[in-house]
C-alpha cells in the first residue's frame, strides 16, 4: 500500500478518534506542532525517516520530545505509528490530518501572493474577495506568500483557480502581444 493511502488511513482515524473524545483542537494543535517540527528543523525529519536508527531510539528521542508537551492522544498516537515502523510518515499524516480537519470545519485555505506583506486591512479585502467567489458558508484561512518580482497587483489561489492580477503576468501577456504582432 502506497504511503499516501496509509497516511490518509492513520489521519483519518486520529480525527475521528479526536472527535469522538472532544480533543479536536488540542490534537490539531499537536499535529501543527509535529508539522512545523517536520518542516523547520530537517535534522527531525531526517531522524525520523532514517531506516537505520532503530525504533526504540526513536520512542525514546520522541518520547523526550512530547510526552508532557501534547495531549496524551496525540502523544498515543505517534507512539502507535512509531511501533508499527510508520514514523517515517508522520509529516504526511499530519498534512493528511490537517486536510480533514478543514473539510470537517469547512475551512477553505487561500493562497495570497503578493510583492509586499499584507496588512490586515488588505487582508479583510481579501477574504471579502474570497467568500464572494466560494459561497459564505466557508471560513477562510490565508496563506501569505511575498514575491518581490510580481512588481504589483496579486495572485490569489483558492483551491484549483488561480486570479493572476500581478503587474508581470500583464508585462509577460503584453510582450506576447507584442511578439505575435
Amino acid at each position: 500500500m502506497s504511503n499516501h493511502r496509509v497516511a490518509v488511513r492513520y489521519a483519518k482515524s486520529l480525527i475521528s478518534l479526536a472527535k469522538e473524545q472532544n480533543k479536536l483542537e488540542k490534537v490539531k494543535t499537536d499535529i501543527d506542532l509535529l508539522s512545523k517540527l517536520c518542516i523547520e528543523v530537517r535534522p527531525f525529519l531526517n531522524f525520523l525517516k532514517n531506516p537505520i536508527i532503530s525504533n526504540y531510539k526513536k520512542l525514546d528521542v520522541l518520547q523526550k520530545l512530547f510526552e508532557n508537551r501534547i495531549d496524551a492522544l496525540s502523544y498515543k498516537f505517534i507512539q502507535i505509528v512509531t511501533r508499527k515502523n510508520r514514523e517515517d510518515i508522520l509529516p504526511e499524516i499530519g498534512e493528511e490530518f490537517l486536510k480533514e480537519y478543514r473539510t470537517f470545519k469547512n475551512i477553505e485555505i487561500v493562497s495570497i501572493t503578493t510583492p509586499i506583506e499584507l496588512d490586515e486591512d488588505l487582508k479583510n479585502e481579501f477574504v471579502a474577495l474570497t467568500r464572494k467567489i466560494i459561497g459564505k458558508g466557508k471560513k477562510v484561512e490565508i496563506k501569505e506568500d511575498v514575491d518581490k518580482d510580481l512588481l504589483g497587483g496579486f495572485i490569489l489561489r483558492i483551491g484549483d483557480k488561480q486570479i493572476d492580477d500581478s503587474v508581470s503576468s500583464k508585462l509577460r501577456d503584453l510582450k506576447k502581444k507584442l511578439i505575435v504582432s
